[in-house]
């Protein structure tokens, strides 16, 4: 183990002497930590390097630095073996939270902690420092031994705001992280893609009083942290949907309390791509919840009007955003067995949501949805819900409303960061759940405020109405990259459906690229407690044995077992509740002949109900079949998946 332990040192080309080392608890993974002149860390599985020495820092305004005394005054080592129980759970109930840690607390007045767990890396910097602080600088590398691909999603920059502004919904690029210089901003999570051996993917957790972590690259091997600086002014930016922008930034990137633990640095490590979607490490790393009674959060499916511009047919009324349109929809959400309905923009006007649609009756609509044992959601302008919180929110509890969503928040400065919380806080205290939209990654929220049940932070099915950007690679990505983050609101279930060459974003005649079978499986494959169904109800009352397998679907998991998966290009899913499984494929534009080892199961036989691409879904992307048989546990399943393409089963024990 000594010599084991200086070839780490020398490769590493950290101080022997100042070099302290972390393993994980499967000894895979090696933390090297040097606190010679600067602090350190390097990274190595199974031996072989992963991150080479990256600094870690922080620099106060008034001068103070981390790194400006690394002379240790206690160094706590501990091992950790316990179960994480989770209230709702969208990969399992019980998560295993087993880690080796190193604490030590430096005479400069800071701390730092690392973990090594047999899936990841974590650290995350400690202050000990009387009264607030002004932080100028968090100094957080990421410097790769080799110059490997990175897949990243860049800020787009806007007109009239400045860089930090963003809905987090871009398309990944792939580059060798070398070609990546300093002006591109990122956002997280990042996936470092090696031809060979693990990927790793870099985020972060237990956001809190702090700006989200960005990434920029330097044209050498190493990702850099990068923060938005704190808001000093900001203005209305009026518009169909009027945001609070930032019209001036502090020169620090965050004004808080000198003695707290800060945000965890997280280094996901996957030898098989399969791990990824897997991983729930961000959520371990985030504080506990802060909900004593979860008993009144409720998750489960819903439906969604705006993407489908409310385009109904087969109807004797005129649809649109009115009265009648939602008893439509309530309707269908009884007769399909989906718990709830949105109700998305135009409800209200946008800057009064006490000033109603006049083409609508709440009180009439409620008393219905009441009537069918239905629950209402509704959509809120972020600015809007911020200044009329408390009586919004006792209104909502009138009307029956469980769920909100709260849209165009488009930034993760420190202010914007403290208002998901203060959101939270509220809608916990009035019982109500809520998703964020125009919203960063989850970053384990979900795991202190248990009722913030999903977030957007995705480019999803909305993109469909206007892009050609939700493509079957992209849906590829999403599991391995943002789905690490926390839960997503992709928004699946579009019914029309085309090919490559068949495809055309029309706004009033909403289509989306891939087979009726690729969004079909993304209710298995995509974590989120809520999921809204973005299909056209018309179109599905014609198609009553599809809807009534999607309204089976459960959104909270017992267990979640990734079978099969690589990066970009296809992934099978198999996830349990109660005693019934579900598993679904999907698949980029390369048909794929799948064969699933059905060796997961417990022994028995299973009555299976089996989505599948049509025999001509790669021309006509809508064509499906649904066949009932016997399976056996232990047996090989053949799935033929289409261009785009994908599959559902639903299993059942057949002695129940």
């Amino acid at each position: 183990m000594k010599s084991l332990l200086l070839l780490l040192l020398v490769l590493t080309g950290v101080n022997v002497v100042a070099a302290q080392m972390l393993q994980s608890p499967d000894g895979r993974i090696r933390v090297t930590i040097s606190t010679d002149s600067v602090l350190r860390y390097s990274i190595t599985y199974d031996n072989k390097l992963m991150l080479d020495p990256s600094t870690v820092d922080m620099l106060l305004q008034d001068g103070r630095r981390l790194s400006s005394n690394l002379k240790s005054k206690k160094t706590t080592r501990n091992r950790v073996d316990q179960i994480i129980t989770s209230p709702v759970p969208e990969k399992r109930i019980n998560i295993p939270d087993r880690y080796n840690s190193l604490s030590i607390v430096f005479r400069s007045g800071f701390g730092i902690e690392f973990r090594a767990y047999d899936d990841g890396v974590a650290y995350r910097i400690q202050s000990y420092l009387k009264d607030s602080i002004k932080i100028n600088t968090e100094t957080a590398q990421f410097k790769l031994h080799r110059a490997h691909p990175v897949y990243y999603t860049a800020v787009v920059p806007r007109e009239n705001v400045d860089r930090y502004h963003t809905s987090f919904e871009e398309p990944y690029s792939l580059k060798p992280v070398d070609s990546i210089d300093n002006t591109t901003l990122i956002f997280t999570p990042t996936l470092v893609s090696p031809v060979e051996g693990p990927k790793m993917v870099i985020t972060e957790s237990d956001l809190e009083d702090y700006p989200g972590m960005f990434l920029t690259g330097s044209n050498d091997r190493g990702l850099y942290a990068h923060f938005a600086p704190v808001a000093e002014e900001e203005q209305v930016l009026e518009g169909e949907f009027p945001a609070s922008i930032v019209t001036r930034r502090a020169d620090y990137i965050a004004h808080t309390k000198g003695e707290r633990s800060y945000p965890w640095r997280v280094i996901l490590i996957a030898e098989e791509d399969r791990k990824l979607p897997e991983n729930d490490l961000v959520y371990r790393l985030a504080s506990p919840s802060r909900v004593a009674d979860v008993s009144w959060i409720r998750p489960g499916k819903g439906t969604d009007e705006w993407i489908i511009g409310v385009n109904l047919f087969n109807i004797p009324f005129k649809s649109g955003v009115n009265t009648a349109t939602y008893k439509y929809y309530i309707d269908f959400a009884k007769r399909f067995g989906f718990e709830r309905i949105m109700m998305d923009a135009g409800w209200s006007d946008t800057k009064d949501l006490f000033k109603i649609n006049p083409d609508i009756n709440m009180d009439e609509i409620a008393a219905y949805a009441m009537e069918k044992g239905v629950r209402l959601s509704m959509w809120t302008l972020a600015l809007t819900l911020d200044q009329q919180l408390e009586p919004a929110l006792q209104q909502f509890k009138k009307w029956g409303v469980d769920f909100i969503m709260t849209d165009f928040m488009d930034r993760d400065d420190q202010k914007m960061v403290n208002f998901y919380h203060r959101i939270a806080e509220a809608c916990a205290r009035h019982q109500v759940m809520i998703m964020f939209h125009g919203a960063f990654k989850t970053a384990g929220f979900n795991r202190t405020w248990p009722h913030a049940v999903t977030r957007e932070g995705v480019l999803g099915s909305e993109y469909n109405i206007w892009s050609e950007k939700p493509t079957p690679e992209h849906n590829l990505l999403l599991p391995f990259i943002r789905m690490t983050a926390g839960p997503l609101d992709y928004e699946p279930g579009i019914l029309d459906n085309a090919t490559a060459k068949t495809f055309r974003p029309i706004g009033d005649k909403v289509m989306s690229l891939g087979t009726r079978c690729h969004q079909a499986a993304m209710f298995v494959v995509y974590e989120s407690p809520i999921q809204l169904f973005s299909g056209n109800p018309s179109q599905g009352l014609l198609e009553p044995a599809f809807m009534e397998l999607i309204g089976s679907i459960p959104t909270v998991w017992d267990t979640t077992i990734v079978l099969q998966g690589k990066v970009g290009d296809y992934i099978v899913t198999a996830r349990r509740k109660g005693a019934v499984w579900y598993i679904g494929a999907m698949t980029d534009w390369t048909a794929r002949e799948l064969s699933i080892a059905l060796d997961f199961l417990p022994d028995g036989s299973f009555e299976a109900v089996i989505l599948r691409d049509g025999v001509n879904a790669d021309r006509y992307a809508s064509d499906y079949m649904i066949e009932n048989k016997t399976l056996r546990a232990k047996q090989e399943l053949k799935l033929s998946l289409a261009p785009g393409g994908g599959a559902l089963l639903r299993l059942k024990s057949a002695g129940n």
